[in-house]
């Protein structure tokens, strides 16, 4: 049985946060036309997983938690109806904190969602207001509580670290506040300043100054730690969850799972084609309902394939598997792969295991750079 994923894209969110870079508009004015344009996106996509069982449906963004419930039910009847669903499918939607009273967790139950992913970010309110979140820190801790009240046993928060002025006391209070809840699964970031970001304008102007990289490696070490002593296993970089919670969807990314992502600025991969959809909701309305091109694509090439092979399976737990590489890839690319890694596992950046590389706790800090000198340019 092959298995296969949806990401939904929903581009709405009340407000801008001041670092990110992701798709989404305010203007909700569009929502019901872009609900029916994402069904009808769902259709065209069909053939593409048609050999496939659905094993994950994601709902990003933007703020997917800003749909109504009927809202939702449209999207998960399309799929339902369309294409092969899995019997212990994961369906995982993200919310605002802000969003979540008792009556929209309940609505969800009702519609099987089954796995809540909360963009807490901080659980300290100086931080939430550096981020131009819309929620308070109790926002947070409130509709966690909530969520385990009326039943969801599969919760993940986001976290960032490395914030301006972020301390290492913060950082621990935050880690701290995050294992007395008692959930099941994070996900931490290091904070990314990214271009044409709120943040990025402000670090240019020296309104703000970013973290020092010395901070940020003292809090990612503390994080693993802390999570390791709470019974999380590191399962990817920067993801975190307890046995048998590990995300579906993300493994699916990593294992080279093919995967359509529908709705504005959404990506798409089937092992041979990236592809990714026009960011614009008013043209990917227009062009949807008037079947016109509405995305973009480039076929890889072997190099590339075997690049994005690498650069999603280094940074997990089960790392590079070489057997794998090699039916894949072919026997050029192993011995590069094999000569490239040496000088890493001699500096013990990457342990080898029988047939297994992986990043070693020495090299995660370095991960990106250590993925990219795996590559062939």
């Amino acid at each position: 049985m092959f298995l296969g994923s949806i990401y939904i894209h929903i581009p709405y969110c009340k407000q801008a946060c001041t670092y990110c870079n992701f798709y989404f508009k305010v203007s909700k004015n569009d929502k019901s036309e872009m609900v029916d344009a994402i069904c009808k996106e769902l259709e065209l996509r069909m053939p593409e997983l048609s050999d496939q069982t659905i094993s994950s449906i994601y709902f990003g963004g933007g703020t997917p938690s800003i749909l109504n419930i009927v809202e939702i039910n449209q999207i998960l009847n399309q799929i339902y109806k369309l294409y092969k669903i899995d019997k212990k499918i994961e369906i995982t939607i993200e919310c605002n904190p802000d969003d979540l009273k008792e009556r929209k967790l309940l609505e969800f139950k009702k519609s099987n969602i089954n796995r809540l992913s909360i963009g807490v970010q901080s659980f300290k309110q100086e931080d939430l207001f550096f981020m131009n979140r819309s929620h308070n820190f109790k926002d947070s801790i409130n509709c966690i509580n909530k969520a385990k009240s009326v039943g969801f046993n599969n919760i993940t928060i986001d976290l960032i670290y490395g914030l301006p002025k972020q301390s290492i006391k913060d950082w621990k209070e935050n880690l701290k506040i995050l294992f007395d809840l008692n959930i099941q699964h994070f996900s931490a970031y290091c904070l990314t300043v990214e271009k044409k970001t709120a943040l990025h304008k402000l670090i240019k102007k020296n309104e703000i100054f970013p973290a020092n990289e010395k901070t940020q490696i003292e809090q990612y070490y503390i994080l693993t730690e802390m999570a390791n002593d709470n019974n999380f296993i590191q399962y990817e970089i920067s993801n975190f969850g307890k046995e048998n919670f590990f995300s579906k969807h993300n493994i699916g990314y990593w294992k080279n799972q093919h995967y359509i992502g529908v709705g504005p600025s959404a990506h798409s991969y089937n092992g041979n084609v990236r592809r990714w959809n026009i960011s614009s909701n008013k043209k990917y309305i227009y062009n949807i309902n008037n079947n016109k091109c509405y995305y973009k694509k480039e076929e890889l090439t072997l190099n590339e394939k075997y690049n994005e092979f690498i650069f999603v399976s280094i940074r997990t737990m089960w790392g590079v598997n070489i057997d794998a590489l090699n039916k894949l890839f072919g026997e050029k690319s192993k011995k590069h792969f094999i000569k490239q890694a040496e000088k890493w596992i001699q500096n013990e950046m990457i342990k080898k295991t029988n047939s297994n590389y992986t990043i070693a706790r020495k090299g995660q800090i370095l991960s990106d750079n250590i993925s990219s000198d795996l590559f062939i340019v």
